[in-house]
C-alpha cells in the first residue's frame, strides 16, 4: 500500500506537469529550454549553432591575427640618418701648416696631441634640417648620413683649408627612437643604432614586462598599421622578432582574459587563461570536467557575443549596435568525434560556458524534495491512523 501510494502520487504529479515546476532548485535552463530558445525577448537575434568541425575551423580562421612578419615584413637593421632635432658635433682637421684654422681651438678632452683640430660647438639640426659652420655656411643635415655631411663639408672647404678632414658625430639622437609603453618596468624612448634593434631588444631596454610572459600581449604601431601578438608567440617564433623603425610604438598589454563556468561542471568559477588562448577541451579540464552525476552530455553550451562575420550564415543575422550577434554554441559530448572538435574550438574572453542538468538529476532532486517532504509524512499519518 505504501509503495502504491508513493507511485500514485509521483505519477499523478508528473502527468500534471509537462515541465519541472518553477520551485524546483536548478542551476540554469535545461537543454530542452535552450534548444527551444526560451530566452529573453529583448534578444530576438539569438542564434543556436550546433558545433562541428566546420564551425570550429571557421572560428579559428576568424580569430587568426596577421603576424608581425606578415604585416611589417622582417625589415632590416636601421641605417642611421640625421633628422631635425638631432644634436651634432662637427670637428675639422687641417694638415700643417694650418691656413684657415691656424688659430686652433683645442678641445681639452683630446689634449695637445691633436694639433690642427677644431671642435665646433654642439648644435641642433633646425626645423629646416640645416646646421651652420664658419666658412661653409648652412649645410643640409636632415635626411643624410654622417658620412654624406662630412663629404659635403670637405668639398666646401677645398681651396680654403689645407687638406681638411671632417668628423660629424651625433651627440643626441632625438628623432630615431622607438617608444616603449604599457605594462613594462620603465616606459621610455629607445634610440635606434646601426646595430639594428629588434622588438625584444626594445622591451628589454624598458626593463621587461611586469606580468608573466603567457599573460602579456605586445602591440606594435607603425604609421597607420597596428598589430598585436601574444608575447609568448613572439619568443617562440623568431621571425616575429622584427627589426624596429624610427617612430614605432611598442605597447605591452596585460590582458586578464577569462571565461565563466556554470552549471553541472566540476566547479563553477571565473577561470583566467593565457593571451595565447585555450580550446574548449582545455577549458573543461581546468574546471574538472563535467559532473557525471548531474551533467547532460548533450547539453554543453557556450554563450558568446560573436562578430557577425565570424560564421558563414545561411541567413545573415541582424547584428546589434556594436556589430555583434548573441550566439549559443551547443556541443554534444555523447558523440566521440566532438572531443576532436573541442580541441579546436577556441574559447573567447568573457565566454559563459554552461552545462545543463540531465533529466535524471532533476528527477532525483524532485524525488528528494517531494517524496521526502510530502510522501513520507503522509505515510506516517497513515501508519498513525492504523
Amino acid at each position: 500500500m505504501k509503495t502504491r501510494f508513493a507511485l500514485l502520487f509521483c505519477s499523478s504529479f508528473l502527468t500534471a506537469c509537462s515541465t519541472w515546476p518553477s520551485w524546483l532548485p536548478m542551476s540554469g535552463p535545461s537543454r530542452e529550454q535552450i534548444e527551444m530558445r526560451k530566452l529573453p525577448p529583448t534578444l530576438p537575434t539569438i542564434r543556436l549553432v550546433q558545433v562541428n568541425d566546420d564551425v570550429a575551423r571557421q572560428l579559428v580562421k576568424a580569430r587568426k591575427q596577421p603576424s608581425f612578419s606578415e604585416t611589417f615584413g622582417p625589415g632590416q637593421p636601421y641605417d642611421p640618418v640625421i633628422g631635425a632635432g638631432d644634436v651634432l658635433e662637427i670637428s675639422v682637421w687641417e694638415a700643417p701648416p694650418a691656413q684657415l684654422f691656424g688659430t686652433q681651438i683645442l678641445d681639452p678632452r683630446t689634449g695637445p696631441g691633436n694639433t690642427g683640430m677644431v671642435n665646433f660647438p654642439e648644435q641642433m639640426v633646425n626645423s629646416q634640417g640645416l646646421v651652420t659652420m664658419p666658412f661653409v655656411g648652412a649645410v643640409q643635415a636632415a635626411g643624410r648620413s654622417s658620412r654624406e655631411i662630412e663629404e659635403d663639408i670637405v668639398g666646401r672647404l677645398q681651396g680654403k683649408a689645407n687638406q681638411p678632414q671632417v668628423l660629424v658625430r651625433t651627440i643626441q639622437n632625438n628623432t630615431a627612437n622607438v617608444t616603449v609603453v604599457g605594462d613594462v618596468t620603465n616606459s621610455m624612448r629607445v634610440p635606434l643604432t646601426a646595430r639594428g634593434e629588434r622588438l625584444l631588444d626594445t622591451l628589454a631596454a624598458g626593463g621587461g614586462v611586469k606580468q608573466s610572459v603567457d599573460r602579456t600581449t605586445v602591440q606594435v604601431s607603425r604609421g597607420t598599421e597596428v598589430r598585436a601578438l601574444p608575447l609568448e608567440k613572439i619568443i617562440q617564433d623568431p621571425s616575429q622578432n622584427i627589426y624596429m623603425k624610427p617612430g614605432d610604438v611598442v605597447t605591452a598589454l596585460f590582458q586578464p582574459l577569462s571565461f565563466t563556468m556554470l552549471g553541472a561542471a566540476g566547479k563553477s568559477d571565473e577561470i583566467n587563461f593565457e593571451a595565447q588562448g585555450i580550446s574548449l577541451a582545455q577549458a573543461l579540464a581546468r574546471v574538472g570536467g563535467m559532473n557525471d552525476m548531474r551533467a547532460d552530455a548533450e547539453g554543453l553550451f557556450i554563450f558568446r557575443y560573436e562578430e557577425s562575420g565570424a560564421l558563414n550564415w545561411a541567413e545573415p543575422p541582424i547584428p546589434g549596435p556594436d556589430g555583434k550577434v548573441p550566439v549559443v554554441y551547443q556541443v554534444n559530448l555523447r558523440d566521440p568525434s566532438s572531443f576532436f572538435v573541442a580541441q579546436n574550438f577556441p574559447i573567447a574572453d568573457r565566454d559563459v560556458v554552461f552545462v545543463a542538468n540531465s533529466a535524471a538529476a532533476d528527477l532525483q532532486k524532485f524525488l528528494n524534495i517531494v517524496v521526502g517532504a510530502v510522501v513520507y509524512p503522509a505515510l506516517t499519518v497513515v501508519n498513525a491512523t492504523r
